[in-house]
This record gives C-alpha cells, sequence and structure tokens, in this order.
C-alpha cells in the first residue's frame, strides 16, 4: 500500500487533506480505516466510510478525504520526520488486516496547515478577525465595499499585538487601483473596521461557478514569532452577496 498526503481547493477551506491510497498488489483489496500520525497535530488524521468500505482496485489511486485536528504547536515550526500510515483492509474472503507503512507528504501539505492553523490560533488569542456579512455595492455596480471587523479577544494594557502587513488578493476578489487595501495594520487593544473595496478579479464564465477559495481573505500577519497567512472566510450570507456582485458586475453593459 502507498500513500500519499494531497489536499484540493474546495477542502483547503475547509481544514480537510486528502489520503491518496494506492493498492500495490495484483488484486482488489477492501479498506475499512486509514489514519496518519504526525506530529504536527494532537491526533490522528483519520478516514473512515459512511458504510461498508472502499474497494481498491489494483494499481489504482483513489483520494479520501480527512478532517484535520488540531495543530500541536509546540512542535509545528521546521519539525520534520517520517509520517506512519495505518490502513485496515480485507483481501477477497479474508479477514480484515492491519498494516503500517510510511505516508509522503511531496507537497508540504501537513506542514503548511498546522503552520497556518497555529498561526490562527495565536491571532485568535490577540483579536476576532471577521468579515461583516453587509456588503456595499457602489451605485455603478462595479465595485463594492466588505469590511474587516478587529475586535480585541481580551481587555487590559497588554492584549498582545498583531500587525496585518497587506491583504492579498484571492481568485475571485481585487482590490481597487483608486483605492487600495490599507498595510501595516497594527492590531491591539483597540476595536477597528477596516473598509475594503473589492472588484472582480476575473470575469470568465467559471469564475463564480467553480469558486472554492475567492472568498477566503488571506492576510499576511505577524504574530509574536510567527508569520504567514491567516484566512478570513466570508460567512455563507457575505459569500452568497459577494457572488452575486461579481456575477452582476462581469455582466455585459446593456
Amino acid at each position: 500500500m502507498a500513500v500519499e498526503i494531497n489536499q484540493s481547493r474546495d477542502q483547503y477551506g475547509k481544514q480537510a487533506i486528502l489520503l491518496q491510497l494506492t493498492n500495490t498488489t495484483d488484486s482488489p483489496i477492501t479498506v475499512t480505516v486509514a489514519q496518519l500520525q504526525s506530529p504536527l497535530f494532537q491526533g490522528d488524521i483519520s478516514w473512515k466510510p459512511s458504510a461498508g468500505g472502499l474497494e481498491l482496485p489494483p494499481r489504482q489511486p483513489k483520494s479520501l478525504p480527512a478532517m484535520l485536528p488540531a495543530a500541536a504547536c509546540e512542535v509545528s515550526e521546521g519539525t520534520t520526520t517520517e509520517l506512519n500510515a495505518r490502513i485496515t483492509y480485507a483481501e477477497p474472503g479474508k479477514e480484515p488486516v492491519e498494516a503500517s507503512t510510511n505516508a509522503s507528504d511531496p507537497f508540504g501539505v501537513l506542514s503548511r496547515n498546522a503552520g497556518e492553523l497555529c498561526l490562527a490560533s495565536e491571532a485568535a488569542a490577540v483579536a476576532a478577525l471577521v468579515l461583516d456579512p453587509a456588503l456595499e455595492v457602489a451605485a455603478d455596480g462595479r465595485t463594492a465595499v466588505v469590511r474587516l471587523r478587529i475586535t480585541p479577544a481580551k481587555a487590559g494594557d497588554d492584549p498582545g499585538r498583531i500587525t496585518i502587513e497587506s491583504i492579498e488578493e484571492t481568485t475571485l476578489l481585487a482590490q481597487s487601483p483608486t483605492d487600495p487595501w490599507p498595510a501595516n495594520v497594527s492590531v491591539g487593544a483597540i476595536k477597528q473596521e477596516l473598509p475594503l473595496t473589492i472588484r472582480p478579479a476575473r470575469c470568465d464564465p467559471h469564475a463564480v461557478a467553480e469558486d472554492k477559495v475567492g472568498t477566503l481573505l488571506p492576510l499576511r500577519v505577524t504574530v509574536g514569532d510567527r508569520k504567514g497567512l491567516v484566512k478570513i472566510a466570508a460567512s455563507n450570507e457575505l459569500r452568497g452577496r459577494i457572488h452575486d456582485f461579481v456575477t452582476a458586475a462581469c455582466a455585459p453593459a446593456g
């Protein structure tokens, strides 16, 4: 059995990954449990079928979705070690057995996700970063304003600090050249609201229909000794409004 880690765009926004299993034997097998152990996370990364099992034909890979547990932040930075996978499977006419094998992570999916989860956790300890569900569309319909609300997590003289170094564009949303997004914003004890003027980043027919991460707003931040991206997700309500805005803004005039 060969095990490889991957992640789709859709799963990236849901803190989930793919366990890609390849049956390296010459006979079909039925998998009932797949578990992965990594020191970057506090528990096992697990997949179980809703019923029965998953048949793996010989030499054919199949990808199984698995949610990520909480990250083990004290060891996340720079930790490199082998990944151990445990697979419970059965060959035709035989009882299930559990096998252990090393897993590969060629794209660094686990370290990237663990780092982002730890950064998000440290940022949340300083302030809540939330996108307001309201969307203010301009009169001409070509731009809109979404608001990033920043609420300190605790009162006191030293609540901690976040620096929002920059706000990055997404596959769906771009900033307006005449009203760029703020940079180097210091977040601490004071409640803030940042108005962000947005415009469609693309107007091809698939922009909204195939959107997976276009309403995840990436903030490049520094919190203590950590630097990286914190993704702020739009609520379902705001996501729908953004999709409607992009669709209307991209519609031909007249």
